[in-house]
């Protein structure tokens, strides 16, 4: 995919921009490691195990990246270190590839491409589906939101600024309600009304995963009683400024329920951006979307093209 192809250079620049804390956090780290070396050696090697590491990107999927290089460096015989980051960014862009589903439904495809986001308390749920929604209503498409987040306070209430920010409709019955009983509702307003995209909010509780099981194929069934192909996407956010914790809640969610997308928010606050890499590659869920900021068109369509020159860019 060409650069900039889905955003324009602004959008590249707001990328580059919103990785710099992790891009400065790897190069640093990355310098000492091939310090006074000529080659990749041993030692290079597990220099850099121990970069991939600390900048969050996982023991398994460093293992992996370590194992693609040390492949390559015996295919092509002699690889200096002149040229590891290029080696890298190579490695690691076919792994974020490889993730990609092909096949999969798309927004477009479907009347209502309904989207069930998932995800704990505090990080960025609401404001993703607030971004969310103001892109596919700026793209043309006709939104609705179901508020089912109903136990947190002040949560439906959030929702509501969002929806209004975006210009979309929601559907809520306020807290406390029955979750199941609002996305009903949010589905069969968005059939009669001939909306694009429905997204539903869900509960941001890692309850005890027999309930949020219970909870998310509930949501589900009533969705599908509207319409029977959906959900058509479960979507995780993820914050990636809580580095290990986020692989912890991707577990416990791809657990309890069929993920098959990622957001990632807050990368531009963090230098923890590699755990970008290794939940997409451990879990084997393609990341779908980025957040880089607080405005409500800071986010992105993530593409591992861009993203990995953003994090290698010198």
């Amino acid at each position: 995919m060409a650069l900039f192809g889905l955003f324009g250079k602004e959008k590249k620049e707001s990328l580059d921009d919103g990785l710099k804390k992790t891009r400065e956090n790897v190069f640093s780290r990355l310098s000492r490691a091939v310090v006074g070396k000529s080659r990749i050696d041993d030692d290079v090697l597990d220099n850099l195990e121990e970069v991939l590491i600390s900048s969050d990107v996982g023991v398994e999927t460093t293992l992996r990246i370590i194992e693609r290089i040390q492949t390559r460096v015996s295919r092509d015989k002699y690889v200096g270190v002149e040229e590891l980051n290029n080696v890298l960014r190579y490695e690691i862009a076919q792994m974020l590839e490889e993730n990609r589903k092909p096949g999969t439904i798309a927004p477009g495809d479907v009347p209502t491409y309904v989207i069930l986001v998932v995800g704990v308390n505090g990080v960025g749920k609401t404001t993703t589906i607030g971004k969310l929604s103001y892109r596919f209503k700026n793209s043309g498409k006709k939104v609705v939101i179901g508020a089912a987040d109903t136990f947190r306070a002040a949560a439906v209430d959030q929702l509501k600024v969002w929806a209004t920010r975006a210009d979309v409709e929601i559907v809520e019955k306020g807290m406390n309600a029955d979750p199941a009983a609002v996305a009903y509702d949010a589905a069969v307003v968005a059939k009669s009304k001939g909306a694009d995209i429905l997204i539903i909010d869900t509960a941001g509780r890692l309850h005890n995963k027999i309930n949020l099981m219970n909870e998310l194929s509930k949501i589900k069934k009533v969705v599908q009683k509207v319409f029977p192909e959906g959900p058509h996407e479960v979507l995780l956010v993820l914050d990636a400024s809580t580095g290990q914790n986020a692989f912890e809640q991707a577990k416990q969610f791809a657990a309890a329920t069929h993920v098959n997308a990622l957001a990632l928010t807050k990368l531009d606050g963090t230098a923890k951006g590699g755990v970008v890499i290794g939940i997409s590659d451990l879990f084997n869920i393609p990341v779908k979307y980025i957040g880089i900021g607080e405005k409500i068109d800071d986010i992105q369509i993530f593409d591992s093209a861009e993203f990995v020159d953003s994090l290698f860019k010198r």
